[in-house]
Protein backbone atom coordinates (compact mmCIF):
# COMPACT_ATOMS: atom_id res chain seq x y z
CA UNK A 1 0.00 0.00 0.00
CA UNK A 2 2.78 2.36 1.02
CA UNK A 3 4.81 1.71 -2.72
CA UNK A 4 1.63 3.02 -4.39
CA UNK A 5 2.46 6.55 -2.98
CA UNK A 6 5.86 6.52 -3.11
CA UNK A 7 6.08 6.20 -6.87
CA UNK A 8 3.83 9.18 -7.50
CA UNK A 9 5.51 11.01 -4.54
CA UNK A 10 9.07 10.52 -6.65
CA UNK A 11 7.83 11.62 -9.86
CA UNK A 12 6.42 15.14 -8.11
CA UNK A 13 10.30 15.14 -6.84
CA UNK A 14 11.72 14.66 -9.80
CA UNK A 15 9.59 17.26 -11.80
CA UNK A 16 10.39 19.87 -9.40
CA UNK A 17 13.82 19.06 -9.50
CA UNK A 18 13.74 19.70 -13.66
CA UNK A 19 11.52 22.79 -12.63
CA UNK A 20 14.09 24.08 -10.15
CA UNK A 21 16.86 23.93 -12.44
CA UNK A 22 15.06 25.36 -15.00
CA UNK A 23 13.88 28.15 -13.11
CA UNK A 24 17.80 29.08 -11.98
CA UNK A 25 19.17 28.69 -15.95
CA UNK A 26 19.85 32.08 -17.87
CA UNK A 27 16.80 32.90 -20.20
CA UNK A 28 19.43 34.34 -22.68
CA UNK A 29 21.17 31.34 -22.58
CA UNK A 30 18.28 29.10 -23.85
CA UNK A 31 19.63 27.28 -27.08
CA UNK A 32 18.65 27.20 -30.28
CA UNK A 33 18.65 23.95 -32.41
CA UNK A 34 19.58 26.20 -35.81
CA UNK A 35 22.52 26.88 -34.18
CA UNK A 36 25.69 25.75 -36.60
CA UNK A 37 22.95 24.71 -39.26
CA UNK A 38 21.78 26.71 -42.42
CA UNK A 39 19.78 30.13 -42.00
CA UNK A 40 16.20 29.42 -42.87
CA UNK A 41 15.71 30.94 -46.25
CA UNK A 42 12.60 32.93 -47.34
CA UNK A 43 11.52 36.08 -49.65
CA UNK A 44 10.25 38.55 -47.74
CA UNK A 45 9.26 42.36 -49.00
CA UNK A 46 11.82 45.10 -47.72
CA UNK A 47 10.72 48.01 -45.53
CA UNK A 48 11.53 50.60 -47.14
CA UNK A 49 11.70 49.39 -50.95
CA UNK A 50 8.57 47.60 -50.24
CA UNK A 51 8.56 46.64 -54.04
CA UNK A 52 11.75 44.82 -53.56
CA UNK A 53 12.43 41.13 -51.54
CA UNK A 54 15.27 40.46 -49.76
CA UNK A 55 16.47 36.91 -48.91
CA UNK A 56 19.34 35.20 -46.78
CA UNK A 57 21.00 33.80 -49.60
CA UNK A 58 21.86 37.57 -50.88
CA UNK A 59 24.23 37.41 -47.78
CA UNK A 60 25.89 34.15 -48.94
CA UNK A 61 29.61 35.64 -48.99
CA UNK A 62 29.89 37.61 -45.99
CA UNK A 63 29.23 37.42 -42.52
CA UNK A 64 26.09 39.55 -41.34
CA UNK A 65 23.63 40.24 -38.21
CA UNK A 66 20.26 39.35 -38.53
CA UNK A 67 18.29 41.11 -36.00
CA UNK A 68 14.59 41.00 -35.16
CA UNK A 69 12.95 43.96 -34.22
CA UNK A 70 9.24 46.09 -34.48
CA UNK A 71 8.40 49.38 -33.59
CA UNK A 72 6.39 48.37 -30.32
CA UNK A 73 9.51 46.48 -29.12
CA UNK A 74 10.80 48.62 -25.30
CA UNK A 75 14.07 46.77 -25.52
CA UNK A 76 14.36 47.14 -28.64
CA UNK A 77 14.26 51.25 -28.29
CA UNK A 78 17.22 49.98 -25.27
CA UNK A 79 19.07 47.90 -28.11
CA UNK A 80 18.33 50.92 -30.84
CA UNK A 81 21.47 52.94 -29.80
CA UNK A 82 24.19 50.26 -29.68
CA UNK A 83 23.18 48.51 -33.15
CA UNK A 84 23.55 52.44 -34.24
CA UNK A 85 27.25 52.47 -32.89
CA UNK A 86 28.15 48.80 -34.41
CA UNK A 87 26.41 50.53 -38.12
CA UNK A 88 29.31 53.24 -37.66
CA UNK A 89 31.74 50.54 -36.75
CA UNK A 90 31.32 49.34 -40.43
CA UNK A 91 32.00 45.73 -39.41
CA UNK A 92 29.31 44.02 -40.44
CA UNK A 93 26.41 44.21 -42.39
CA UNK A 94 23.15 44.19 -39.77
CA UNK A 95 19.60 43.22 -41.75
CA UNK A 96 16.60 43.76 -39.68
CA UNK A 97 13.65 41.40 -39.21
CA UNK A 98 10.58 43.73 -39.08
CA UNK A 99 8.41 41.69 -36.59
CA UNK A 100 4.70 41.34 -36.39
CA UNK A 101 4.36 45.36 -37.14
CA UNK A 102 3.07 47.63 -39.38
CA UNK A 103 5.01 49.49 -41.61
CA UNK A 104 4.21 53.33 -41.08
CA UNK A 105 5.14 52.11 -37.56
CA UNK A 106 8.46 50.88 -38.44
CA UNK A 107 9.40 53.84 -40.73
CA UNK A 108 8.53 56.02 -38.02
CA UNK A 109 10.36 54.55 -35.26
CA UNK A 110 13.63 54.09 -37.96
CA UNK A 111 13.00 58.17 -38.93
CA UNK A 112 13.03 58.91 -35.20
CA UNK A 113 16.18 56.78 -33.99
CA UNK A 114 18.57 56.08 -37.25
CA UNK A 115 18.55 53.09 -39.50
CA UNK A 116 20.94 50.53 -38.78
CA UNK A 117 20.08 48.37 -40.89
CA UNK A 118 21.17 47.20 -44.76
CA UNK A 119 18.09 46.46 -45.11
CA UNK A 120 14.81 45.06 -42.85
CA UNK A 121 12.20 43.54 -44.08
CA UNK A 122 8.83 42.70 -43.08
CA UNK A 123 7.61 39.88 -41.00
CA UNK A 124 3.83 40.83 -40.63
CA UNK A 125 2.41 37.72 -39.96
CA UNK A 126 5.60 36.43 -37.66
CA UNK A 127 5.71 33.17 -39.75
CA UNK A 128 10.21 33.76 -41.01
CA UNK A 129 10.23 34.56 -37.34
CA UNK A 130 9.27 31.43 -36.28
CA UNK A 131 10.88 29.14 -38.58
CA UNK A 132 14.08 31.26 -36.91
CA UNK A 133 12.93 30.05 -33.47
CA UNK A 134 12.24 33.82 -32.32
CA UNK A 135 11.11 33.61 -28.78
CA UNK A 136 10.30 37.19 -29.06
CA UNK A 137 12.17 40.34 -30.25
CA UNK A 138 14.74 41.54 -29.76
CA UNK A 139 16.63 38.68 -30.66
CA UNK A 140 20.14 38.58 -32.79
CA UNK A 141 22.07 35.96 -35.19
CA UNK A 142 25.17 36.10 -36.53
CA UNK A 143 25.43 34.53 -39.90
CA UNK A 144 28.80 33.50 -41.40
CA UNK A 145 30.07 33.73 -45.46
CA UNK A 146 28.54 30.31 -46.05
CA UNK A 147 25.13 31.46 -44.47
CA UNK A 148 25.35 28.60 -41.12
CA UNK A 149 24.37 30.10 -37.82
CA UNK A 150 26.99 30.73 -35.60
CA UNK A 151 25.47 32.23 -32.72
CA UNK A 152 22.15 33.73 -30.93
CA UNK A 153 22.14 36.53 -28.47
CA UNK A 154 18.05 36.97 -26.83
CA UNK A 155 17.45 40.41 -25.77
CA UNK A 156 18.53 43.38 -26.46
CA UNK A 157 22.27 43.89 -27.13
CA UNK A 158 24.09 45.35 -24.62
CA UNK A 159 27.44 47.42 -25.31
CA UNK A 160 29.19 44.55 -22.96
CA UNK A 161 27.21 42.04 -25.12
CA UNK A 162 28.78 43.53 -28.01
CA UNK A 163 31.79 43.99 -26.75
CA UNK A 164 32.22 40.36 -25.01
CA UNK A 165 30.79 37.76 -27.28
CA UNK A 166 29.57 39.14 -30.44
CA UNK A 167 31.97 41.31 -32.17
CA UNK A 168 35.03 38.51 -30.80
CA UNK A 169 32.69 36.40 -32.64
CA UNK A 170 32.47 38.31 -36.06
CA UNK A 171 36.32 38.74 -36.14
CA UNK A 172 36.84 35.19 -35.75
CA UNK A 173 33.90 34.48 -38.45
CA UNK A 174 35.95 37.36 -41.02
CA UNK A 175 39.72 35.86 -40.44
CA UNK A 176 38.37 32.67 -41.67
Amino acid sequence: MKARFLVPLALFFVLVGFLGAGLLRDPREIPSPLIEKAAPDFKLPQLILADKTFSPTEMKGQVWLFNVWASWCVACKVEHPVLMDLKRMNLVPIVGLDYKDKRPDALKFLAQGGDPYELSVMDVDGRVGIDWGVYGVPETFVIDQNGIIRYKHIGPITPESLRATILPMINKLKDH
